[in-house]
């Protein structure tokens, strides 16, 4: 193949299309998340689907903002359609750097803009009593009730992501200063950050592993229909389903990340200082925050301290 726009033309036979397979597969390689690689599998399908309904198209920087256009015309939202322009933004640039098209022609790719945004997305988010709620709803008596205590509460009172979650392991839960912390923990993009978490939140992992009797691996497991503990570590996905099965009973709907914005909003409702908020969500800026104005983490004066819950079974239960 040259490196011309006509190297990646539809209508050019089999070798056409066994090199977009090839340039796709690794695109998608090169992507550690899960869930983005599953995003941006679809979006190139879809985009590939398009592409060869016009025998004449070449892969170039009009062709992306032709597609553009459309996905906008359907009525895509913004961050639908800059999902799927990042997933062709990469596939053109790995084009480029397996020799099957032109650097320049790649360049052209990458800076087609995304669309833009009207506004900020506000999400949803829990008040203080509609959190409490939440947490009284898992049904104490059983295995499975104990272990969706124990995940709501780490989701309300950590502000975790549910992956991060499911990569919970014993060795995380450690006492430091004075108080219990998930350290260690990897987040988005590798980051690792400490998060200290509420006593009650605390107790209710303790009460979990206590009743299905985990002392080391993963924190959170599978638990069958017969109500058995498996070996198997629970998945994000299994989050989701816990935490949308639980929020049915209440009146709106909510997910795990809402949880997590709840979290936040709770913690600053409670006068937590923003910086340290930001510190246990492992946003990106905090890095910025910390370099340019030397923060450090309070542990003795954290954010769950201040989100005004309390635990929903007998505290001399687990601790």
């Amino acid at each position: 193949m040259g490196s011309t726009a006509a190297a990646v033309r539809v209508g050019g036979g089999r070798r056409i299309d066994d090199a977009w397979s090839t340039i796709t597969s690794l695109v998608l390689e090169g992507i550690s998340s899960r869930h983005t690689r599953r995003a941006y599998s679809q979006s190139l399908d879809e985009f590939l689907i398009w592409f060869r309904d016009d025998p004449g198209r070449e892969f170039n920087k009009a062709t992306v903002q032709k597609y553009k256009t459309e996905l906008e015309l359907k009525g895509l939202a913004p961050a639908s359609i800059n999902v799927r322009l990042s997933a062709i933004r990469r596939l053109a640039l790995e084009a480029a750097d397996n020799g099957l098209m032109s650097p320049e022609l790649a360049a052209g790719i990458a800076r087609v803009k995304g669309a833009k945004r009207s506004g900020v997305r506000l999400g949803r988010w829990l008040s203080a009593q509609q959190a409490q709620t939440l947490l009284a709803l898992p049904n104490p008596i059983t295995i499975k009730g104990v272990r969706d205590s124990a995940v709501i509460a780490l989701l309300l009172g950590a502000g975790l992501r549910r992956s991060e979650l499911a990569g919970l392991d014993c060795t995380h839960v450690q006492h430091r200063e004075g108080r219990w912390l998930i350290v260690d923990l990897v987040g988005k993009h590798g980051r690792i950050r400490s998060v200290p978490i509420p006593p009650w939140a605390h107790a209710a992992v303790i009460r979990w592993e206590a009743a299905a009797g985990i002392t080391n691996g993963a924190v959170f497991r599978g638990v069958n229909r017969h109500g058995q503990v498996t070996p198997c570590r629970i998945s994000p996905q299994a989050i989701f389903e816990i935490v949308k099965a639980h929020a049915r009973m209440l009146a709106f709907e909510v997910g795990p990340h809402d949880l997590r914005r709840s979290f936040a909003r709770l913690a600053h409702l409670g006068k937590a200082p923003l910086e340290q908020i930001q510190l246990s969500l492992g946003h990106a800026s905090v890095v910025t925050t910390e370099l340019y104005l030397g923060v450090k983490q309070n542990l003795h004066d954290a954010p769950c301290d201040r989100l005004g819950l309390v635990p929903t079974f007998d505290k001399s239960d687990g601790g």
